[in-house]
């Protein structure tokens, strides 16, 4: 935990407790993505420190609004709830809203909201936004989206030239390099869990350690499509179970169920956040074919499951990793993948032994915490995260 003595030491800001803003998600209390369970584990656990924080939600996806979660207070604010409008209508509610309520610093998440922070710098407002991934490649998005997406990616530094915050080194790298956009890097985190109720896999039709997992949205680049490729080519008589679906209608997930043959099992989205652990910890391996960066939830989950996992071969899965699973290229060297572990179980259970070590050391909630109390702190001083926090000047600076 950062050592407030030392940091009064820089800035008389340090010295006090902040008001803090958080927006640009759903609100919470609620785990619908990385972005929620952000909101759930940081928010509270700055309010522990003595910070006064708010956290707006999207008011028609909450029918219960309590005034209070854990602490944190709960402002609930319209908007327009469509694939394209809900994100960016709710954030513009809440930039309006937050200028009458005196914060020291402010965190919005999600790149799609970049151009709405101009309204906290015309106000002079401390404001940084979490970019998250490279969403102007996903497949979801129309072309008019992407632009939209790329632009905002774009001109983020222009806007918040002293507000970027990058949630990998790889990302942190990305925008240097296509957008000259330098940031502060600040991962997500996860919890290390364990199996308490291994009998609730066979509500899906599962059994403890017979079945392969992949948990995620059905879309094109998390590779639903390749794994099943390669686990259908894959010497085991174990199950693959799909936990996840995509939230639009979609042909791409049509044809998947089409090819996918008799070894796979479609289980939809599970929103039983219990069930989720179970079957996460009570899986053969865990498969992660994420490649739009950065640090994806999902796989900080599996490695606080203690999963063995199997993930697509790029930048931002090989940080996340950091041997402390394997990587697969294509589907033959999935197939081969999964020949490994299944002929060898010792260097499956040597990845499962492992994996809570990598959250441990790098991706512990409180760490995280420690970082974005940081970045308040030098938000609400002046000071330029982007050159001074702790997270950059441990990697070499910009």
């Amino acid at each position: 935990m950062n050592d407030p003595s030392q940091l009064a030491k820089k800035h008389p800001v340090y010295s006090r407790k902040l008001r803090l803003a958080i927006f640009g998600g759903r609100g919470m209390p609620s785990t619908y993505s990385g972005t929620e369970t952000f909101f759930v584990e940081v928010a509270p656990r700055l309010v522990e420190r003595g910070h006064n924080v708010i956290v707006y939600c999207r008011k028609s996806l909450f029918p219960e609004r309590p005034p209070l979660y854990k602490g944190v207070r709960l402002i609930y604010l319209p908007s327009i709830e469509t694939k394209n409008l809900g994100t960016p209508t709710h954030t513009l509610a809440c930039m309006i809203d937050v200028l009458r309520r005196n914060v020291d610093a402010m965190l919005v998440t999600n790149v799609a909201n970049a151009f709405h922070c101009v309204i906290p710098r015309i106000f002079r407002q401390n404001c940084a936004i979490n970019v998250d991934g490279i969403e102007w490649e996903r497949g979801k998005w129309s072309r008019l989206g992407k632009a939209y997406f790329y632009w905002n990616a774009r001109l983020c530094g222009k806007i918040l030239p002293k507000g970027i915050v990058t949630d990998a080194y790889a990302m942190r790298s990305l925008y240097l390099e296509r957008f000259h956009t330098p940031s502060a890097c600040i991962a997500y985190g996860a919890n290390i869990e364990t199996s308490s109720n291994p009998e609730v896999v066979r509500q899906y039709g599962l059994e403890p350690g017979n079945y392969y997992l992949i948990a995620s949205r059905l879309v094109p680049e998390n590779n639903a499509a390749l794994i099943v490729e390669g686990f259908k080519n894959a010497p085991t008589k174990r199950l693959l179970a799909i936990a996840g679906d995509a939230n639009y209608r979609s042909q791409f997930v049509q044809d998947l169920k089409t090819n996918a043959g008799d070894r796979v099992r479609f289980l939809g989205h599970v929103d039983n956040i219990d069930h989720v652990k179970e079957l996460h910890c009570n899986c053969y391996a865990y498969i992660h074919g994420h490649m739009m960066g950065g640090t994806n939830p999902a796989l900080l989950k599996a490695l606080g499951f203690g999963n063995c996992i199997l993930a697509h071969e790029n930048p931002f899965n090989a940080e996340v990793l950091g041997g402390h699973g394997l990587l697969f290229r294509d589907a033959d060297d999935l197939a081969a993948k999964i020949s490994l572990i299944e002929s060898k179980p010792e260097v499956a259970e040597d990845l499962r032994r492992r994996a809570p070590d990598r959250i441990r050391t790098v991706y512990s909630w409180d760490r995280i915490t420690d970082q974005y109390e940081e970045l308040f702190y030098q938000l609400a001083a002046g000071e330029d995260p982007t050159k001074v926090h702790s997270s950059v000047i441990a990697r070499g600076g910009a």
